[in-house]
């Protein structure tokens, strides 16, 4: 299981990144059900991270406009297992998208404070 909480009417959790020759990293992420792919990351924390580019992709933004953004892999821990996830180069906040929660239940108290879960099915 992951948990997190709500904060600031945002369900966080913390996702831990493997980075080859350097100890795990602890990044919050926003749990966001608009976003249907994997993981997004801010530029410059990819750039930090030292993430590989893998391909660029065409995406179909929230206000309806087009643009081509960079796709890097990693590899985090999720559930207690290593998986090798897709990290977009965008926007200001780590994201966790739909993608990464298929054939999960995310259960989410919206209060201030509250209890965010994620359990495989």
């Amino acid at each position: 299981m992951i948990s997190g909480i709500v904060t600031a009417g945002h369900a966080i959790i913390t996702v831990m990144f493997r980075i080859p020759n350097r100890a795990d990293l602890p990044i919050e992420f926003v749990v966001d059900t608009g976003f249907t792919d994997e993981l997004c990351l801010p530029p410059e924390a990819i750039a930090l991270l030292g993430l590989r580019f893998k391909y660029a992709m065409p995406a179909n933004l929230a206000d309806n406009s087009q643009v081509v953004l960079p796709v890097h892999e990693a590899i985090i821990l999720w559930n207690g297992e290593e998986r090798d996830v897709r990290v977009l180069a965008t926007g200001r906040r780590p994201l966790v998208g739909t993608a990464l929660l298929e054939e999960h239940e995310l259960v989410v108290q919206f209060t201030e404070g509250g209890l965010v879960t994620i359990d495989e099915l």
